[in-house]
């Protein structure tokens, strides 16, 4: 597969044309925006993955880290311990953080029976990382006092950068983390075996890398975000699960609202041919808003990580800013010099 997936007829989304269209209309005849019209939302990866990581925790270790998987007794339940985790890290000085997620689980054999899973999907590359890694290990261990097992997926876009550890050595004393990772970009040859592979993460993953492929590409992100969706109703999963991961997949894959609301016609159409209603009105007006607080937070906590806490004055501009403000203002947050530089009504 090259750099970009390529649509076919059959994944073609209906009624959207090639990129080289010049005639500005559809297969139908219907007028369709310009290229240069169709701005593309910034991308978002940490919330979806971590949402993601909540819906199908075992599928999770299952796709990525298996040897994990078998040593887990699933018949006992695992926990969420996000509140947790969340005081951990603000005592670490780590920053914002939004795709960490600690598990508490139970193991086969072997020592204590419950322990702590630490997974972190790592979208940009860092220079610290590692030590935090090293940092996070050992504040969850004073915490709790029980084995804690720190396992990475590296998201970003750098082949290269690939950390597995951190630690140093002193006088004879010795302190060392090692963690496994997975490189998302491995997969990025084998896109049609993660669409093959009835595990959510195989979907989820292509997903990821599709995004990244189709950036500033609105049309071909449409093509992948449809045939993705159609997968979703072609697995043999519930209807709990096939709404979960369209949240994940509708929150990764931004597209400009004109090829949004082209892309909700043609799910209700489909929806409609093979008698499978999952997704309703009522439930697509949720999705949509849930998806706008979940950008005007991350928003929030840029901010507040760039400039410092926020004044009421500024958190409530930016919770009653339009969509089309949160996409501006995400665009600048990392270039600006100041927060009201970044909230300037320029355009």
């Amino acid at each position: 597969m090259g750099a970009v997936m390529q649509a076919n007829e059959q994944d073609r989304a209906p009624g959207v044309p090639d990129d080289d269209a010049s005639n500005g209309k559809d297969a139908s005849g219907t007028f369709m925006p310009a290229v240069s019209s169709l701005a593309v939302p910034p991308d978002t990866f940490d919330s979806p993955w971590k949402d993601a990581i909540a819906q199908a925790f075992p599928e999770f270790l299952a796709f990525y880290f298996p040897a994990a998987h078998r040593g887990i007794d699933w018949t006992r339940g695992h926990m969420f311990l996000d509140t947790e985790l969340r005081g951990i890290l603000r005592e670490a000085d780590a920053g914002v953080r939004h795709a960490d997620q600690l598990v508490q689980v139970h193991r086969k054999r072997g020592g204590p029976g419950w322990v702590y899973v630490h997974v972190e999907v790592q979208a940009t590359r860092k220079a610290d990382f590692e030590r935090r890694m090293f940092t996070y290990s050992y504040r969850l261990f004073e915490r709790f006092g029980r084995p804690v097992a720190s396992l990475v997926v590296l998201a970003d876009p750098h082949r290269r950068w690939r950390p597995d550890g951190y630690g140093f050595e002193l006088f004879g004393s010795r302190h060392w983390l090692s963690f496994p990772t997975v490189k998302l970009l491995d997969y990025k040859a084998d896109i049609d075996s993660l669409l093959a592979n009835p595990n959510p993460f195989a979907l989820v993953t292509a997903a990821h890398l599709l995004t990244r492929q189709t950036r500033n590409q609105p049309r071909q992100r449409l093509a992948a975000k449809w045939k993705l969706v159609r997968l979703l109703y072609e697995r043999d999963w519930s209807k709990e699960r096939v709404i979960g991961l369209f949240k994940v997949l509708d929150w990764m894959m931004s597209l400009p609202d004109a090829l949004e609301g082209r892309l909700w016609q043609d799910i209700e159409a489909f929806e409609g041919k093979r008698n499978m209603p999952y997704i309703t009105s009522v439930e697509r007006i949720g999705m949509r808003k849930g998806f706008e607080r979940g950008r005007e937070q991350l928003l929030l906590d840029q901010l507040t990580h760039r400039f410092g806490p926020l004044s009421e004055a500024a958190v409530a501009r930016v919770e009653s800013a339009t969509a089309a403000d949160i996409d501006r203002w995400a665009r600048r947050v990392l270039d600006a010099s100041s927060l009201d530089e970044v909230l300037s009504d320029d355009a």
